[in-house]
């Protein structure tokens, strides 16, 4: 194991622990934002330092020299706003007071980058119990961070990568403990991985997620280009209704050095804030999204009357919003170069009334490029399988490729996962061959999905029936037979044993 993973491990392991000052007095879905917050206070106060030091080592005689270097800093961090000021405080009542004071000050010294990303927290909250109570926990809870395995320094953990993967690290491991509201934040990183590699992004590429969650999706297809190309030429664009939520997007943004991003708060049907120049819809090359399922409260009312025409093909169900993201989608894709790849409920694929006749549309205009899909249990906060929907503005061909990968995956305690090599890749290699592939993929043509009056339910394409071994009658008559003559030998044999000792 190497250097590097040795800090990776130690760091997780360690804010992880942190959790403990909280478990038993806070409900995680609460004190999630806790801890997150506190480790991304503790990281920009050990790099302020970190970089404060190598300063003052090549500069100690000249400290108007020092205080220009930290100009050209990522970020400013105020002299009373640090981890190591509250931290030796930490036995003076007003912990809770003290640490607001402190996200309000950096938010204030980085309003570019950080305008409002503390307003939905507060360390002074009642939620936290009692005055007493909550200056006790606070008070554990900064001596958690205080702890060598969390000196976040970059001259003793080196790139930001560690910190971002500890920050994703915690986010999937309070989406794995936070039930039915995990999914409000979270896409399972394997899936973000699959839809990343299905869009296939490239430097220069414009990348949006309209429910973002806490950004880990937009992360991973950033990753991507870089693992591809070196180059951080992209830039990256979301929205998330969830104030919270959003919050711990731009700080996990921050946390993965991603200055190129916007990151908007709102809701995207009522209120799309991702506008361009001319208040339009701003167009991207890859769209990519985990929207709520089947959201009862979308926004409906304004659908008709929506100033984007972005329901022009028909409105969706008053109670089912998935079409409602689908469609919103559609109309941020670039012209030439859009792709996305939205996960969706099964009834996407085949309710009828007004999402059949979406669905025709926009199979009719040519959009639909491949529907796969998942295994169950693969999404926190739903046994539910999913699908996968992939869209193109340019399609090789006018037909659509179906993936029957449900029955591909690890099983999990509480959660399944795809495997690399044996699931992921399979998925990614049937994609770029685009032909049929017995019980796991088929393509089929316009006729023949218009045949199925376009209905997309995967069995309707892909026929995964394994038929039975033929049975031999006679030879389960001869068995039959034989066991019985077996019963009958050892029954009288017992019979034997128990006259030989009386009992008969």
């Amino acid at each position: 194991m190497s250097v590097k993973d040795i800090a990776q491990d130690t760091i997780n392991a360690a804010v992880w622990s942190a959790c403990d000052t909280f478990r038993g007095t806070v409900d995680p879905s609460i004190y999630k934002d806790y801890v997150l917050t506190m480790l991304f206070l503790k990281y920009v106060s050990d790099v302020w330092q970190d970089h404060y030091d190598n300063y003052k080592a090549e500069y100690g005689e000249h400290p108007e020299l020092i205080e220009e270097m930290l100009k050209n800093e990522r970020f400013v961090l105020p002299a009373r706003a640090n981890f190591r000021a509250l931290y030796e405080q930490r036995h003076a009542p007003g912990n809770g007071e003290r640490i607001d004071k402190a996200l309000h000050a950096i938010e204030e010294a980085n309003i570019g980058k950080l305008r409002d990303v503390f307003q939905d927290i507060s360390f002074n909250s009642t939620k936290l119990g009692d005055e007493q109570q909550k200056n006790d926990i606070l008070r554990h809870l900064l001596e958690d961070f205080a702890k060598p395995e969390l000196n976040l320094r970059p001259s003793r953990v080196g790139t930001l990568d560690i910190i971002g993967n500890a920050y994703e690290f915690l986010i999937k491991n309070f989406a794995s403990t936070s039930g039915k509201k995990a999914g409000e934040f979270y896409t399972p990183p394997e899936v973000s991985a699959l839809m990343a590699q299905l869009m296939d992004p490239h430097a220069g590429d414009e990348i949006s997620d309209p429910t973002c969650g806490s950004g880990s999706l937009l992360l991973k297809v950033g990753r991507l280009i870089r693992e591809r190309s070196g180059s951080r030429k992209y830039a990256l664009y979301g929205q998330e209704a969830i104030g919270s939520t959003w919050a711990l997007a731009k700080m996990n943004m921050f946390l993965h050095g991603e200055d190129n991003h916007r990151i908007e708060w709102g809701d995207t049907i009522r209120n799309p804030k991702l506008l361009d120049s001319e208040a339009s819809l701003k167009h991207f090359d890859i769209v990519v999204a985990n929207p709520p399922f089947s959201l009862e409260k979308w926004g409906h009312e304004g659908a008709d009357t929506d100033k984007f025409s972005r329901f022009r093909r028909g409105v969706p169900p008053r109670t089912k919003g998935d079409y409602a993201f689908i469609l919103h989608m559609v109309e941020t894709m670039k012209p030439r170069t859009g792709r996305m790849a939205v996960v969706v409920p099964h009834g996407v694929l085949f309710r009828g009334s007004a999402e059949g006749r979406l669905r025709k549309q926009l199979i009719d205009e040519n959009l639909l490029d491949i529907v796969i899909g998942l295994p169950e249990k693969l999404f926190y906060g739903t046994g539910i399988p999913a699908a996968i929907l992939v869209f193109r503005k340019k399609k090789a061909d006018e037909k659509v490729l179906f993936i029957d990968a449900s029955r591909g995956y690890e099983d999990g305690k509480n959660q399944n996962f795809l495997r690399e090599k044996e699931d992921l890749q399979l998925i990614l290699d049937t994609v770029k061959a685009r032909a049929n592939v017995d019980k796991y993929a088929y393509l089929a043509s316009p006729a023949e999905i218009a045949e199925n009056d376009y209905n997309l339910n995967i069995p309707r394409y892909v026929d995964t029936f394994e038929e039975e071994e033929e049975i031999d009658l006679m030879a389960v008559r001869k068995e039959r037979l034989e066991l019985k003559a077996e019963l009958a030998r050892l029954e009288e044999q017992m019979a034997g044993y128990l006259k030989e000792l009386g009992y008969e």
